[in-house]
């Protein structure tokens, strides 16, 4: 079989996947083949681009799921089952590359080039094209054609067509994103007497040795700021706006190129280590403790990410911490590629080329982490090597706190603010928001008690609506008078899943669904289950303006259903029970993660007493779980105990809400 037989009919099957991509969903992204050579045995081989598969892509073959796509999901138009293809799927995942092991994981979420798999799919269920196996390769010139971000979700597409005339652009990408390097060696247990033994430091020099150590520490952070005639400054308290007063010494002190703009000393609680007394003596030693000392921030203008902060614990282990924003660094990039932009704040009214800035802002995803941050750490701390020279460690990244922000950009402030208010009305009604707040000028603290105000009359300052659960938050506010922006901040992540091997020192074993690491390692997905709640957050906005009739979705549920082999009430929109079961899963905080039974039970009842009514009602709970997922209301989330509203779920519980509300005057004037 000739090369250019292959691929011909390889743009034959492209073009016949291409329409797959409305039965298989949100995790259906089709390769489209431009040039093939013949492999041996009948095999056609193709190759990556340059920019690999995406970071977070899903890419589907035949119905094949490859590249971190959840299998569960994966849905086939024929006779194949889920089942079947899940088992195929997993046995897709590239070993290596280029004869270099590397990590499976970071394989299957496309971060290097070129890609080694076994048989991809076979052709034989594509009408008209024979039997013909699949194989990625390196050295050849066939080319797919994914993005590289995470994807733009046919859920933002429902909101987005409604407003179409109204949008110019959407960019969605890192916001604040905190990293926090910790040396893992010196957190195990009696670690710190390992470090001394190697360093030769006795006990009765332990203290000695530690405050000599700080103050070395203390004076190279500050060196640079000292050397180029920086401001230096003392912080009285930690609660001080470093953030503010560093841009006002940057305005007094201009910079004339990249480098150090300040630097601040301030006492702040940190976890370092302190003597603990013992009869016992293995429980006698240096144990972690959470104290107070002297910390240094160097907030710098970095030639690539542009203003951001790093700070460092003077005190052992001398943690570090660095702060920046994806929107300072898409800046950045812009300027290097002479891109024409408009900024105000961290947001950005205008973009002279939208698809760029989204394309930079995948790359961001690209970043070599480690490398990059470890360079920074340097520094501020030269000495790290020197210091830890009797036990060489480096920092393990993670990250502390990732916002990460979907901007939609409108024409002008006249149409966000025709819809606008609509919207937040919508949120605070439906999603039972308990954090709804005005910008004063400043953002308000999270432990504000005081009477919430929501004004829909002509402001400056904004609307914000917030709904946060267990660490993490998802927030909607306008910007700049044109943007609306949905915002998901993550901080825990043990509520989300990533495919990774079984255990981590083995990359080799076999890939499962996993808790989701705080670690950079797992920043992409991260990114992922980011993008995907500011997704489900727009698709729940956009029942505002949605003409579906209310009877169509009444009539859906109001009959009984059988669903595998099982009857099953009719879902009764007149009954308290089931009503307040509608509203609780469709809280605005359960957009993020989803739901659990626990979680309904929380808000439904009031907490048992013995294990016994325990178990009972965590039966009733999930009854009323499967009675939802029959009627097609919620869907589970694949290797996890958690649920989400589907489509019907959502503009189910946006027309119950509506409805009940709504007086008979004004049902009957919009009727008319």
């Amino acid at each position: 079989m000739t090369a250019r037989l292959l691929a011909k009919r390889a743009e034959q099957a492209g073009k016949h996947l291409t329409g797959l991509d409305a039965e298989c969903g949100e995790f259906a992204v089709c390769v489209g083949i431009e040039v093939a050579q013949a492999g041996s045995q009948g095999e056609l081989v193709f190759d990556l681009p340059a920019g690999g598969i995406g970071d977070v892509q899903e890419v589907q073959v035949v119905g094949l799921g490859v590249a971190g796509t959840p299998f569960d999901d994966v849905r086939w138009h024929r006779n194949r089952r889920t089942s079947q293809l899940r088992g195929q799927a997993e046995n897709l995942l590239p070993r290596k590359t280029a004869c270099v092991p590397v990590d499976r994981q970071r394989q299957a979420v496309g971060q290097l080039k070129c890609l080694q798999l076994p048989v991809v799919a076979h052709t034989d269920d594509v009408p008209g094209l024979p039997a013909v196996q699949w194989r990625l390769s390196s050295g050849t010139k066939v080319v797919s054609t994914p993005t590289n971000g995470p994807k733009e979700d046919a859920t933002m597409k429902t909101f987005l067509a409604r407003h179409a005339s109204l949008v110019t652009c959407v960019l969605s990408g890192f916001d604040r994103l905190v990293l926090r390097g910790t040396l893992l060696p010196l957190m195990r247990e009696r670690a710190m007497h390992v470090f001394l033994s190697r360093a030769n430091v006795r006990w009765l020099d332990c203290k000695a040795f530690a405050l000599r150590t700080t103050e070395r520490v203390k004076c190279v952070a500050l060196a640079e700021a000292q050397r180029n005639d920086r401001p230096v400054r003392y912080l009285e308290s930690s609660r001080t706006d470093k953030e503010k007063l560093a841009r006002t010494l940057l305005a007094e002190h201009p910079l004339e190129k990249p480098g150090l703009i300040c630097s601040f000393t301030v006492v702040e609680p940190c976890m370092s280590f302190e003597y603990h007394r013992a009869q016992d003596p293995q429980e006698r030693g240096l144990k972690l403790r959470p104290r107070k000392c002297l910390d240094v921030y160097n907030y710098l203008f970095h030639p690539t990410f542009g203003f951001m902060n790093v700070r460092i614990q003077t005190w052992f282990p001398f943690n570090v911490q660095i702060c920046l924003n994806g929107r300072e660094w898409l800046a950045r990039q812009l300027e290097r590629r002479h891109s024409g932009f408009k900024r105000a704040d961290n947001c950005f009214p205008w973009l002279a080329n939208p698809a760029l800035a989204q394309r930079l802002m995948d790359e961001q995803l690209d970043t070599d982490w480690p490398a990059a941050l470890t360079t920074i750490a340097r520094s501020i701390n030269p000495l790290h090597g020197e210091i830890f020279a009797p036990w060489p460690m480096d920092y393990y990244w993670s990250g502390y706190q990732m916002e990460w922000a979907t901007d939609i950009v409108f024409k002008d402030a006249g149409a966000l603010g025709a819809i606008y208010p609509a919207l937040v009305r919508h949120a605070v009604d439906h999603f039972k928001s308990p954090d709804v707040m005005r910008f004063l000028g400043q953002k308000l603290h999270g432990n504000f008690k005081g009477e919430v105000i929501t004004s829909f009359k002509e402001r400056p300052e904004g609307v914000r609506v917030k709904h946060f659960v267990r660490g993490n938050s998802i927030k909607m506010y306008d910007k700049a008078g044109n943007i609306l922006r949905l915002e998901t901040t993550t901080a825990r992540t043990n509520d989300f899943k990533v495919l990774r091997p079984l255990r981590d020192d083995y990359p080799a074993e076999k890939l499962a669904w996993r808790p989701l690491r705080k670690g950079v390692a797992d920043l992409h997905r991260r990114a992922e289950v980011s993008q995907r709640s500011n997704e489900r957050y727009l698709q729940a906005l956009a029942a505002v303006d949605d003409t579906t009739p209310c009877s169509r979705l009444f009539d859906a549920v109001s009959r009984p259903v059988m669903d595998d082999g099982r009857h099953f009430r009719a879902m009764r929109l007149s009954d308290p029970c089931d009503l307040v079961l509608f509203e609780t899963i469709s809280r605005g905080e359960f957009v993020t993660a989803g739901f659990r039974n626990r979680d309904l039970r929380a808000h439904l009842y009031s907490p048992p007493k013995t294990p016994v009514d325990q178990r009972r009602l965590s039966g009733k709970v999930s009854r009323q779980l499967r009675l939802l997922r029959a009627h097609g209301v919620i869907r589970k989330i694949p290797k996890t105990h958690r649920y989400q509203l589907t489509e019907r779920g959502r503009l189910l519980t946006a027309a119950l809400r509506a409805t009940r509300d709504a007086s008979i005057q004004q049902l009957l004037r919009d009727a008319a």
